[in-house]
């Protein structure tokens, strides 16, 4: 496979594993819940880079979706490298404005992406999938990082969204973005996208039949009996709920691939119902004038209510494969509607937010009731209102993890959310009126967890924060608080190990206390454990004969980790 090289690339391939972790400050006036919890819906204010990190002790492996939109590096963005990685070379690019005239900037960018992907490879689980926004700027330098951190392997598929404003000086008018996605593991992704697909396809043709056979020809009944029962069973039916209209051939959705997606398109007019000539698509029909009116013979054509809308080919759910469309048509207005709409009256809030619709589709294919779907470029939190969206229609619990660096991340990502979730009373959109429902926690970046602190006294973390850190720094496992016994000091057990931490947030404990035979018989002698303890006063034998692993504090905390 070819591989990518770039200026910085040899100091940024490990940075992330440099990083140290940070504490996650809960924010109890930003949030929108009763109890704010790292388990909740989150937004997290800070470099998006250490916040990844800061999060893998909670969830690495766990999250389902990842959706990133990251600077298109198109020289006009204003976005800054701020990544102090160890090089005198890269020390230079901090602070500064990556412009046009950067002769770096492709490389800035690609140091800047490299950690961040490699950090949410790790978070993801092996049924994971990861979606990125990104246009021409750096498409291709892009699919081929993707290909060295995910491997080649996992390369599914790119979508082309076609609706962004044409903002190309020259003559090629350019009126789409690209979506790359990666699997995790691409066998376990696209087996389960299968299975699922096939059983809600064989469970929607049985109602169908069913109904079909309950109400004769009456097609008006049995669409409305249809509809029904979609609503009933929306999520055992995602991610194909869009078929959702019926005749007296099947089940079948309206699809837009009237169009020609190129130049030279068959030109003629396709006369509406009420006489009129309908809109053509902009590059004419892909279909010659005699495929056109034997699809029209068939009643293959969905007209709108006015010969203004484009018409429709009914596409039939008997021939319908578990697949993402590779092209997705939106109004490139979209987005900003969709942001204009929470913000009513105010200026615009945001610059070309990506559309509601586009992100709900992705999620409605790709995820389920309970999974965590992860935003690290969470900009004005499109991503929440779709997983929230999708909730709402499905009676789900996903739940969204948003990242946002800058400092809008209160004032417009998390209010934006609060608005979707209480209520805009002015809307002229009913849900959005009603409040879609829900909560979420909004945590502060912290200081890093310094270990050297936990002897000279300098910022001590709690005990549930280094906890946090050293079981799964220890482990690679997922640490859950609820198991804490602080009298045992007991904090959790992995696959290997129960696990032990004697510390207290007080300079004197630690300076004072060590692992004897008097803790080593409390522990017992029946499982192995991993002990954390400042000192110890028992040699190997003692610590072979009772099952101990012993790493002291701070500085043998990685002893455990393969």
């Amino acid at each position: 496979m070819a591989r990518l090289d770039f200026k910085g690339k040899a100091f940024v391939q490990n940075h992330h594993l440099t990083l140290k972790y940070h504490h996650l400050v809960p924010n109890k006036a930003a949030s929108l819940t009763d109890k704010v919890s790292l388990h909740d819906n989150l937004i997290i204010h800070g470099d998006n880079l250490v916040a990844l990190k800061a999060l893998l002790p909670t969830y690495a492996g766990k999250v389902k979706c990842i959706y990133i939109d990251p600077p298109y590096n198109t020289g006009n963005e204003g976005w800054v490298y701020n990544d102090n990685v160890n090089s005198p070379m890269m020390k230079e690019w901090l602070g500064k404005v990556v412009d046009k005239e950067d002769l770096t900037r492709h490389d800035k960018w690609l140091c800047m992406m490299m950690p961040r992907l490699k950090l949410l490879h790790e978070l993801l689980s092996v049924y994971g999938i990861l979606f990125v926004s990104i246009d021409h700027n750096e498409a291709h330098h892009l699919k081929m990082l993707l290909d060295e951190v995910f491997t080649e392997s996992n390369f599914v598929g790119t979508i082309i969204w076609k609706g962004a404003t044409d903002n190309n000086p020259t003559q090629i008018a350019t009126e789409h973005e690209y979506i790359y996605c990666f699997a995790k593991n691409k066998p376990s992704i696209l087996s389960i996208w299968k299975n699922k697909t096939s059983n809600a396809k064989e469970i929607m043709l049985s109602e169908y039949e069913r109904l079909k056979s309950l109400f004769q020809a009456d097609v008006e009944k049995i669409q409305q009996g249809f509809r029904q029962f979609i609503k009933a069973n929306y999520e055992s039916l995602n991610p194909i709920t869009h078929y959702n209209l019926v005749d007296s051939k099947g089940i079948y959705t309206g699809s837009r691939k009237v169009h020609n997606p190129k130049l030279g398109g068959y030109k003629y007019d396709v006369i509406h119902s009420n006489g009129k000539v309908c809109t053509p698509p902009a590059n004419g029909y892909r279909y010659p004038k005699k495929a056109m009116d034997a699809l029209l013979e068939e009643d293959r054509i969905i007209f709108g209510k006015n010969e203004i809308q484009v018409i429709q080919i009914k596409e039939y759910l008997i021939d319908y494969e578990a697949k993402l469309s590779s092209v997705i048509l939106l109004d490139s207005r979209t987005g900003s509607n969709d942001l204009q709409a929470l913000f009513p009256g105010e200026a615009k809030p945001f610059p070309n937010p990506k559309p509601v619709d586009l992100i709900h589709y992705i999620f409605g294919f790709c995820t389920e009731k309970d999974d965590i779907i992860l935003d690290s470029f969470a900009g004005s939190g499109t991503t929440a209102q779709a997983v929230l969206s999708l909730n709402k229609e499905a009676g789900g619990g996903r739940k969204f993890i948003l990242i946002e660096t800058e400092n809008y991340a209160e004032t417009l990502t998390a209010e934006r959310v609060r608005r979707v979730i209480q209520g805009v009373p002015n809307s002229k959109d009913e849900s959005l009126k009603k409040g879609l429902g829900g909560a979420f926690s909004f945590f502060d970046l912290g200081e890093p967890i310094e270990m050297q602190a936990i002897l000279q006294g300098d910022n001590l973390p709690t005990y549930e924060e280094l906890a946090r850190y050293v079981f799964y720094t220890a482990t690679g496992e997922e640490f859950d608080p609820s198991q804490i016994d602080l009298e045992r000091k007991y904090i959790g057990t992995s696959k290997d190990f129960e696990v032990y931490l004697f510390y207290q947030p007080d300079l004197k404990y630690p300076k004072a206390t060590a692992l004897n035979l008097q803790l080593a018989e409390q522990l017992g002698k029946d499982k192995k454990k991993l002990v954390f303890a400042p000192m110890k006063y028992l040699d190997q034998d003692h610590l072979n004969d009772y099952k101990i692993d012993y790493c002291q504090l701070p500085f043998e905390i990685y002893k455990s980790r393969n």
